[in-house]
């Protein structure tokens, strides 16, 4: 059965790949109009082709996406925070790009509701050591928040709003598309009122009847334990003020984990690279090694080699969703002294004299296995010559 693969963005809005953000625009402006299901009743496919539409503008037109888009194609937008437009009706759609599309008013189908106001976006950094108990920070960002001094009216305390003269109340407006025999009318947000079909009589002086001005606001947030680098903490209704009576929008506290001097993180197991010296590897011994909880020993057998790997369990970090901790990982690394007494260099090269009679070291075994594939592709290629001969 043949896998279904998704279209091509630049070929579902006719563009071309270097296509400017204006172009992108105009595109899919005009392929939101020509499928929008309410202009296509007899047709089924026009809502998907819509949504497919929707979709392809959404990647296009952020250029962080758009760049992986080029890059990686549709494999590489997995995980990039997509809008699911299949589950989505076309009015939702609309209201999502309004700033390109206006309202249009198909079909007496009003919106869905009240828009949400914008989210926003803090950023804060915090210590490896935070990650295993949670910690609680204090982040400070500026919002637009409605006027203290109008309460977000825009008129002047005690003036009075009047009726919009551009909308006549109505807080929207037809204008004209097209042209020739295409020429339409589409019904879009009146661009004096803002769609509120009042305007302040005498403008509130500290925000010059905008209602609204920027705030410096501060945030106490508390960071879960488990929190991976990158991973960010909603904070509910602390966005901006939504401009159709909607509920604010939410502010995302973006966390950085700082880089730790010991520690690498991988996944919820942290990684430990320990120098130790030959004769701790040789004979074995007993090691302090840090953790983020504090000390603890490590034994190190007898006869451990460059590479060799140590797991402490329950030292690493809390899992985000069942807190169950990972494992600390130790790496051994073999530290070799720049500098020898004469005493330590001749102790040294007795112990050298020994280790082709007494003391076999570990890499002969390698040693052998590699003249035994040598010996063995000299053969083999002497009896390829005795075939081919």
């Amino acid at each position: 059965m043949p896998v279904a693969t998704k279209r091509d963005y630049y070929e579902v809005l006719g563009i071309a790949r270097e296509a400017t953000s204006e172009q992108i625009k105009k595109a899919y402006r005009q392929a939101a109009l020509k499928f929008h299901p309410d202009r296509n009743r007899s047709d089924p496919e026009a809502e998907k082709k819509f949504k497919v539409a929707a979709e392809a503008y959404e990647v296009l037109s952020d250029s962080q996406k758009r760049s992986v888009y080029d890059h990686y194609g549709h494999a590489g937008l997995n995980g990039q925070g997509m809008h699911d437009f299949s589950s989505m009706n076309a009015q939702d759609i609309f209201s999502m790009f309004d700033d390109i599309l206006g309202a249009f008013g198909f079909g007496g189908r009003g919106r869905a509701g009240p828009r949400a106001g914008a989210d926003l976006e803090a950023g804060i950094e915090i210590e490896l050591e935070e990650v295993i108990t949670g910690a609680e920070h204090t982040i400070e960002f500026d919002r637009v928040d409605h006027c203290d001094r109008c309460g977000g009216r825009g008129a002047e305390p005690g003036t009075s709003l009047q009726t919009c003269q551009t909308c006549g109340g109505y807080g929207q407006v037809e204008q004209a598309t097209g042209f020739g025999a295409l020429i339409g009318r589409i019904v879009a947000t009146c661009p004096h009122c803002g769609g509120q079909g009042k305007v302040p009589k005498e403008r509130c002086r500290t925000c010059n009847g905008r209602g609204l001005k920027t705030q410096h606001r501060s945030l106490n947030v508390r960071i879960p334990a488990g929190i991976q680098d990158g991973q960010a903490v909603r904070i509910r209704g602390e966005g901006e003020p939504s401009d159709s009576g909607g509920p604010r929008g939410d502010v995302y506290c973006r966390v950085h984990i700082k880089q730790h001097p010991f520690f690498r993180r991988h996944n919820n197991d942290l990684i430990l690279e320990l120098p130790i010296s030959f004769t701790q590897a040789a004979l074995g011994a007993e090691i302090e090694v840090p953790t983020l909880r504090g000390k603890t020993i490590l034994k190190v057998p007898r006869g451990s080699q460059y590479g060799d790997t140590f797991r402490l369990a329950g030292e690493g970090l809390p899992d985000l969703h069942s807190r169950r901790a990972g494992d600390q990982i130790v790496q051994i690394l073999l530290e070799v002294p720049r500098k020898l007494s004469k005493a330590q260099e001749q102790l040294l090269r007795d112990f050298a004299e020994t280790e082709d009679h007494q003391v076999l070291p570990e890499s002969k075994g390698f040693v052998e296995r590699l003249k035994e594939y040598f010996s063995g592709r000299v053969e083999d290629g002497g009896q390829q010559r005795k075939e081919g001969a």
